[in-house]
């Protein structure tokens, strides 16, 4: 079995970025990157990664697709809209989060993360901005650089101690650039992510090696 064989596998089953998960189109555009920093929040809680996703869906389904108009939303409706995607042991405070994360973005860059990439110092400068908001650490910080950075070339080869442990666990190269030598860098994003599933669940890391792509 080859690494590509691996990578091929892999990349079909579990190749899905989680923004893509969300239904998020991602550029380096003011909306798209907004919506990526909301789907890192709601992922940063101890909450499984369907319901964040889903709850992510939800929210971009009513409309609050950039900062502003998460801003003038109502708290309320915040609430209902992580219910209705099981998001209900965080709702509550999460919708404020939400409302926070909207005016922190509004008032430090003018609800354009790409203000935070250009004044940021590299890497590590970014990950440093991203936890200045409120609910998102360092995993949420890696989160958002893992997705982010297909269209942040500057952040690329860009693989957290998770996604490392996960390529480890394929029997792929843990080292970032000796990952990312595996693939055209367009699809780094993608396998990135399967890493990060691989790291959380054997089986994945399984499916590829054997060739199993039955669902159930």
């Amino acid at each position: 079995m080859t690494d590509r064989d691996v990578l091929r596998r892999l990349l079909d089953r579990h190749g899905t970025t989680f923004a893509e998960d969300a239904g998020i189109r991602l550029t380096d555009e003011p909306a798209p990157l907004w919506q990526l920093l909301v789907l890192t929040l709601l992922l940063s809680a101890r909450i499984r990664s369907d319901v964040a996703v889903a709850a992510t869906r939800e929210l971009l389904d009513a409309g609050w697709r950039t900062p502003q108009r998460m801003q003038d939303s109502p708290r309320r409706s915040r609430v209902a809209a992580l219910g209705r995607a099981g998001y209900r042991r965080y709702d509550e405070r999460t919708a404020t989060r939400l409302g926070e994360l909207a005016d922190a973005v509004l008032d430090r860059y003018a609800g354009d993360l790409r203000r935070l990439r250009d004044g940021a110092d590299g890497t590590r400068g970014v990950e440093e901005e991203l936890q200045g908001f409120g609910g998102i650490g360092p995993a949420g910080a890696a989160i958002f650089c893992r997705e982010v950075q297909g269209v942040w070339p500057g952040l690329a080869p860009y693989v957290d101690d998770l996604a490392a442990r996960g390529a480890e666990r394929l029997g792929l190269p843990s080292d970032a650039d000796a990952l990312a030598g595996l693939l055209d860098r367009d699809d780094l994003p993608r396998l990135v992510a399967a890493c990060v599933r691989a790291a959380r669940d054997a089986a994945v890391a399984d499916a590829a090696a054997d060739g199993d792509t039955d669902e159930g």
